[in-house]
């Protein structure tokens, strides 16, 4: 910060050298010129003169007293003429100090209004002007990130409401055909509420992305911890996925060193692997294999999810972690989530002072989580 304010002090310091130098200047012409020049033999015969007429004085008391009154205190009289003219130069001169802060104020507004120009200041301000252009467009970067993620909130809420209509129709058209033919087959019958419940399933999980949504912007994430037997944590997790790996001939295999443990939330750690591994399933190809490893690296645990399936475009890898970001748009309509499940898994990876990140290169992406033993 000192170094940032010399130019600054340097102008200043600058300023009031050059107020003293051209106050001693102007101060010497006037005695010089004036008071000890052409001025003192007037100056001298009018004053004289004043207390012969005036005050009715003798020519020599009228000699003495202007003797007394300015050649005695001659010094004392220019040095108080100098010290009112130094103080009338500087407060003009004060004009361009406080244009410094009238050039700050300025730039103060400029953020306050949102102005897309630039901040610009004097050359000595040139620290400020760094510092005020970055909180501006710091300040602009949040509001298009913010603007951006209620847009894609706004979007998705359409998607959804829209979305929930047709499993709600499916629901009343196959439960109407129910309650009207009640002499229906019972194989058709059967078939008919197969697909009722599944139509009702579907719409559950898109009420339950309603929620997601409410929660993810009104709770803060609270944790409970306590140490957890990861190992095991990731073999039960990749067990309760195997309905949705099976169908489309995926495994996932766990590597993980027995009895590793973390101290965390169990519930928040658990959604924050479920995510993962919901995203990786998604987004894998058929009968392929996810791979779950699990290791301790110096006072860290490193748990990786890597599946084959197509590369993240390196842009996309910056944003995939944001709110409402969906990478496949197209999923919308059918099985993909609300855009929140990478943007939570992020919030509880950072509540635990731990990280997540994403590589994606040759049709393989990964996912590392890292979290510290010891939180």
């Amino acid at each position: 910060m000192k170094n940032e304010f010399s130019s600054l002090k340097r102008k200043l310091l600058l300023q009031v050298i050059s107020i003293a130098i051209i106050t001693g200047i102007i101060g010497m012409i006037i005695n010089y010129a004036f008071i000890d020049g052409i001025l003192q033999a007037p100056f001298a015969d009018l004053f004289i003169h004043f207390c012969v007429n005036v005050l009715q004085l003798d020519y020599q008391v009228a000699q003495a007293t202007y003797f007394t009154l300015f050649q005695r205190n001659k010094t004392l009289l220019l040095a108080f003429g100098f010290i009112v003219l130094m103080l009338f130069i500087f407060y003009f001169a004060l004009t361009r100090i406080t244009r410094y802060f009238n050039d700050i104020s300025v730039a103060v507004d400029k953020l306050v209004e949102e102005s897309k120009s630039d901040i610009f200041l004097p050359p000595e301000l040139n620290f400020m002007e760094k510092k005020l252009n970055k909180v501006k467009n710091t300040l602009e970067r949040r509001a298009k990130d913010a603007q951006d993620a209620e847009q894609r909130k706004n979007d998705l809420v359409v998607y959804l409401a829209h979305d929930i209509k047709t499993p709600l129709t499916s629901v009343i058209g196959y439960l109407s055909l129910l309650e009207e033919a009640s002499d229906m087959p019972e194989k058709q019958k059967d078939k008919y509420v197969k697909i009722t419940l599944e139509k009702a399933y579907r719409l559950e999980q898109l009420i339950n992305e309603f929620f997601d949504i409410t929660r993810f912007n009104l709770q803060k994430i609270q944790l409970d911890k306590e140490t957890i037997n990861l190992s095991y944590m990731l073999l039960q997790m990749a067990d309760e996925f195997y309905p949705l790996l099976e169908p489309n001939g995926k495994k996932a295999v766990v590597h993980a060193e027995e009895h590793l443990t973390v101290h965390g939330d169990a519930d928040k750690l658990a959604r924050l692997f479920n995510n993962i591994l919901k995203n990786a399933i998604a987004y894998s190809y058929e009968n392929s294999t996810i791979e779950i490893t699990a290791k301790k690296q110096t006072e860290n645990i490193v748990i990786t999810f890597s599946n084959q399936g197509k590369t993240i475009p390196p842009e996309k890898l910056h944003t995939i972690f944001e709110k409402f970001y969906r990478l496949d748009t197209s999923r919308s309509s059918q099985t993909g989530g609300a855009g929140l499940g990478l943007a939570i898994a992020k919030e509880i990876a950072t509540a635990h002072n731990g990280s997540i990140s994403v590589e994606s290169n040759d049709s393989q992406t990964a996912f590392t989580v890292v979290l510290p033993i010891q939180s």
